[in-house]
């Protein structure tokens, strides 16, 4: 007979077969192999991502640091070495432009020439000019192509110079050639001369010895060019400056300026002469005497010499002290003069500077005595190097291409050393610091990375650029911050869930238009309309929010009768159109408000309303179409979307419990949202507000094309600017690769990552105090 089980077997039964399988629980081997793998991918990525960012930073460093290289120059290796030069007093040397075969001038008027490239090699010029004359005389200056000398006959001669090179099998060859260019009767035995020209005007300046004293002469030499080519050099004038010089005070030096318009006469008691010919004017005006040197027991100089430019003097005393004089006009002023801007470190009491020499390619100069040299630069106040010679100086000069030294030692041997100063115009007070440049009347910042001539003096200042970027972000986040801040609020915390499903797209769909298009339409349709409707800007920024605010107090003063046949979160529809009539009315009422308020006298002696015309007239700043009104409101619509959106995710992540216990408890939805949501969230909002100023401090094509790019430091609101990134953007492409401008650019990129690293450490250390503060709450 067939048992059945029991009610309670089954019961048994029933209870053990719904008992969960303890197998279920494992993950397949597929699932914890995947697991794996992404877990390390993650943590692979993420060094991977550290990495790459460090990566980034040492090579950018590594592109800044060889800048701050001293100058390199090793005096045991000599490049080029000449043999013995014949016996005699060598009075001037000249050099082809690659130094590698300079030419002496002995004091008999023999010129001989040493073939650095080839051993050496000495070998007399065939080439006489003195006629039996002696020379008393010699001004040679490098890269004049001139030698000029004066004699005790009282004549003085411009020797012509010229290099030529050619390539014979792959190797360069140069071949120097002399040519007697101009000869010139001064009146008496030459004690001084100088040269200078420019284009096709020379000035040859003597000081003879006439019979009743001392006679100062300037003859003016030129040459017309016609379509066939140059004419033969005349002298045109001789102007007789004789009168300026002082009874029984020799003169020391004579200088002329390579524009042919400027004479410098150092006498023997320290004062300086500063005569200037204005134009094609054949008379010469004094238009300053002074003395470097005055506060010195001895006053004397010991030499001078015009920088490259021929806008600043050097002077160096008899006891080593160095200073720089450049031309500027002061407000007092009425023409330019020269001014004391640069006080180098002295030689150290050691003998004064027996020459002087400058650079042909920038503001360094080499001066020295004996064996001491001193390799200089003007714009950055820096000796570049310093050093002793194991042979003592006659005669030096700096090499055409700034790449090397050349020597004519007294062992009558022509010595060549290379140069290593790829940057001679950088230091950190050049970069960060106030530099009193040529033509300035005052020390200041500044960027200008070109200019129009070769005797341009390169202002690399990095805190215009600073300045610009901090300028722009703040009036972008000035625009950005309020408008993205009270929207995510209304949006978490009034907005009706319906329309905030449309809100939040838009908002993100702001976020992804291209910076260059936002950047065209302000530099082509944003900066016009604003340049003519400032006041109708003006009347919107203040009537809009006013606005808002009375409609918002006056709502909440209606009873509920009325305000219940609003939706919660709808509100706005009905407030809208108000709004917008506002906003056009605002629009409207500018040119009333400009013609009323902004007025500027006109030609016919009335008032006329012009705001472009009378920002400039009452606060004296410029008024520009490309301003930073503009680059406020389009880098800030390019902002808000950015600190909107999480803005509001931290906002409704605040969790619903609060919200409710604070409306149960009888507070408003407004103070609800400002003293419980607002802090509770305050840590994700200081990290939108900090991702936002990162946009808006990285920020570079709508800056590039709406601010007009001028690096100036200026808070005026209508004035340009120009930024670290826009900056690197406009410069770079013309950036010589590892030149100077190359790696101050890339300084430029350090600054901005510093910059960055700086704000969102600070943004961090500031979120988690915020989040330990409100973490209660």
């Amino acid at each position: 007979m067939k048992q059945h089980p029991s009610r309670k077997e089954s019961a048994a039964s029933s209870v053990a077969s719904r008992v969960p399988d303890p197998r279920r629980f494992e993950a397949s081997k597929r699932v914890l192999l995947v697991d794996a793998f992404m877990n390390r991918f993650i943590k692979v990525g993420g060094i991977g991502v550290v990495v790459a960012v460090i990566g980034i930073f040492v090579f950018i460093v590594s592109q800044v640091v060889p800048m701050f290289q001293s100058a390199k120059v090793d005096l045991s290796d000599t490049i080029g070495l000449g043999e013995v030069l014949p016996e005699g007093d060598y009075v001037a040397i000249a050099a082809d432009e690659w130094g590698e075969r300079p030419l002496a001038l002995r004091a008999d008027g023999r010129f001989f020439t040493a073939d650095l490239g080839a051993g050496g090699k000495v070998t007399e010029i065939d080439f006489q000019f003195l006629d039996g004359d002696t020379i008393s005389t010699v001004s040679a200056m490098p890269g004049s192509g001139v030698i000029t000398v004066g004699t005790a006959g009282g004549k003085v001669h411009l020797v012509d110079y010229e290099y030529e090179a050619s390539f014979s099998g792959g190797k360069r060859s140069v071949a120097e050639t002399l040519a007697k260019g101009y000869t010139g009767d001064f009146g008496g035995p030459v004690k001084r001369v100088a040269f200078g020209q420019s284009g096709a005007a020379r000035l040859v300046a003597g000081l003879a010895a006439g019979a009743e004293g001392d006679l100062l002469t300037v003859n003016l030499i030129e040459r017309k060019r016609s379509l066939v080519g140059s004419g033969t050099w005349r002298e045109t004038a001789s102007i007789d400056l004789t009168k300026s010089l002082r009874p029984g005070v020799p003169v020391n030096s004579l200088l002329v300026s390579n524009r042919a318009d400027t004479l410098i006469v150092v006498f023997a008691n320290g004062e300086v002469d500063y005569h200037f010919r204005s134009g094609t004017s054949t008379e010469f005006e004094l238009r300053q005497t002074f003395r470097p040197f005055a506060e010195l027991t001895n006053p004397t100089i010991a030499s001078a010499g015009f920088l490259f430019g021929d806008v600043s003097l050097v002077f160096v005393s008899p006891t080593g002290e160095n200073l720089v004089y450049s031309l500027f006009r002061t407000e007092e002023e009425p023409v330019r003069i020269f001014h004391p801007t640069k006080d180098f470190a002295s030689l150290g009491g050691k003998a004064g500077a027996a020459y002087f020499t400058k650079s042909l390619r920038n503001k360094a100069f080499l001066i020295g005595s004996g064996k001491m040299v001193s390799l200089r630069h003007a714009t950055t106040e820096k000796v570049r190097w310093e050093g002793e010679l194991p042979f003592a100086v006659r005669h030096a000069l700096i090499g055409a291409k700034y790449d090397s030294l050349l020597f004519l030692g007294d062992d009558r041997r022509f010595h060549r050393f290379a140069l290593d100063d790829p940057h001679p115009e950088v230091s950190v007070r050049a970069l960060f610091g106030k530099v009193w440049y040529e033509g300035s009347p005052e020390p200041k910042y500044e960027w200008q990375s070109t200019g129009g001539s070769d005797d341009f003096e390169p202002k690399l200042s990095l805190i215009p650029l600073i300045f610009g970027t901090l300028k722009g972000t703040f009036y972008a986040l000035l625009f950005a911050m309020p408008i993205a801040l009270f929207g995510a609020i209304y949006t978490s915390e009034f907005l009706h869930p319906w329309n905030k499903v449309y809100v939040k797209p838009v908002m993100e769909i702001m976020a992804s238009l291209p910076s260059v298009v936002l950047g065209f339409l302000a530099a082509l349709w944003l900066a016009p309309i604003l340049e003519q409707r400032v006041p109708s800007i003006l009347c919107i920024v203040f009537l809009l929010p006013v606005a808002s605010f009375v409609i918002g107090w006056l709502w909440s003063r209606q009873p509920q009768s009325i305000r219940k046949h609003v939706p919660a979160g709808r509100e706005f529809l009905y407030f809208l159109p108000a709004l917008l009539g506002i906003l056009v009315a605002g629009w409207h009422l500018g040119p009333f408000l400009e013609k009323v308020v902004f007025t500027v006298p006109d030609a016919e002696g009335g008032r006329v309303g012009d705001f472009t015309r009378w920002w400039p007239a009452i606060t004296g700043t410029a008024y520009e179409q490309r301003n930073s009104l503009v680059v406020g409101f389009v880098m800030g619509f390019a902002v808000i979307p950015i600190i909107f959106t999480i803005a509001e995710d931290s906002l409704s992540n605040v969790p619903g419990s609060l919200r409710s216990g604070s409306l149960a408890l009888g507070a408003s939805r407004w103070q609800t949202a400002w003293r419980v949501v607002l802090p509770t969230a305050s840590a994700g909002i200081f990290s939108a507000l900090m991702i936002g100023l990162g946009r808006a401090v990285g920020e570079t094509m709508i800056v590039v094309m709406a601010t007009g790019n001028t690096p100036i430091m200026d808070w005026n609101i209508f004035s340009g600017m120009r930024t670290l990134s826009a900056n690197i953007a406009v410069e770079l492409p013309e950036a010589p690769h590892h030149g100077t401008l190359y790696r101050t650019l890339f300084l430029g990129a350090v600054a901005l990552f510093v910059m960055t690293f700086a704000v969102n450490t600070v943004a961090e250390v500031l979120r988690q105090h915020l989040r330990e503060r409100y973490k209660t709450v």
